[in-house]
């Protein structure tokens, strides 16, 4: 179960750096595995009504700054409705399928 779990973080992870990479979008990746100070920022950062019933909560989580935006749930929900940079908190690049869509939904 444990290993399990570990393999389903790294695979959200690697989902998550791979969207960013392909698009362009900068971003820094913290490692909390091998930084305490990192750990201890995300489990204060991340919201009361986010964190999980029992123990820590888990990443990925994603923030712009120190604005946290959601887990990977979260992102992988908005990726499929085409709404990642508002997610994100960016503004989609021209030609982009969510550009397209929130052109539609103004007109």
């Amino acid at each position: 179960m444990v290993v399990r779990l570990h393999l389903t973080i790294k695979k959200q992870q690697q989902d998550v750096l791979g969207f960013l990479e392909a698009n362009k979008i900068e971003f820094e990746e913290k490692d909390i595995a091998a930084n305490e100070e990192n750990r201890k920022w995300m489990r204060e950062n991340v919201p009361e009504d986010s964190r999980p019933a029992s123990g820590n909560p888990l990443p990925p989580r994603l923030f712009n700054d120190s604005r946290y935006l959601g887990d990977y749930e979260a992102f992988f929900e908005a990726r499929e409705n085409n709404a990642v940079y508002a997610f994100l908190g960016l503004t989609a690049p021209p030609g982009s399928k969510e550009a397209e869509a929130l052109a539609k939904q103004q007109a």
